[in-house]
């Protein structure tokens, strides 16, 4: 067996006994954060049969990812990092999910070219819920006014993401995101890394962005 299908096996285990410590039965989705990584890392996975992988590069995903959900349709191919609107037209060519929309802006160039193609992408908020200036992501009060505005759009809003700041508890974070994201009723919420993906479960993340603890060090 390939190292990252075990080290995915591992990381569903651990989450499994997590959930069955908390009594909940709801598995995550985990996205294999495969961003860096060639063909021959992520075709192990795809054999195993994952479904969900992420990359942060527009051009990188379409690289190596267009041929790849051809021959696999059950793919979904989630875009996790910063999307400028300027590569929306190529993201909406190999993305099923984008993580990242964070400004009026964007929302409206994605809603103007999916009805070009008409195709909908699933879509979620990026909340800076660290407030840090170096990080993208909305504030906790803008929240409401994209939601409704992509609301406007037709947008297929499905849940909020954030990325805690770095070297602190993000526990504290993923209970404030999971009271956020409950008030408006959305179904989905995109939180945790490789570092945190079990403080994510217990405050009921259902997409888990994990890449090092699956593919290992990046190049």
């Amino acid at each position: 067996m390939h190292q990252s299908v075990q080290n995915l096996i591992n990381i569903e285990n651990k989450i499994k006994l997590n959930l069955a410590n908390l009594q909940n039965k709801d598995l995550p989705k985990i996205i294999a954060v495969s961003k860096t990584f060639s063909i021959e890392h992520i075709l192990p996975l795809i054999n195993y049969g994952h479904k969900n992988f992420g990359e942060n590069k527009v051009q990188e995903a379409i690289e190596k990812w267009i041929d790849l959900k051809v021959k696999n349709v059950d793919l979904k191919l989630h875009m996790i990092g910063r999307l400028q609107t300027n590569k929306v037209k190529s993201a909406l060519t190999v993305f099923d999910y984008i993580h990242s929309v964070d400004s009026l802006k964007l929302a409206k160039k994605i809603s103007d070219e999916q009805n070009k193609i008409n195709k909908k992408v699933k879509i979620f908020i990026q909340v800076n819920i660290g407030n840090e200036d170096q990080k993208s992501g909305i504030k906790k009060d803008e929240i409401k006014n994209l939601v409704l505005y992509c609301q406007e759009l037709n947008l297929d809003l499905v849940g909020l993401m954030c990325i805690p700041p770095m070297n602190v508890d993000s526990n504290s974070y993923f209970k404030d995101m999971y009271s956020i994201n409950d008030s408006f009723g959305f179904s989905e919420l995109s939180m945790g890394m490789s570092s945190d993906f079990q403080q994510a479960v217990e405050n009921s993340a259902t997409y888990l962005r994990i890449g090092s603890s699956i593919f290992g060090k990046r190049f």
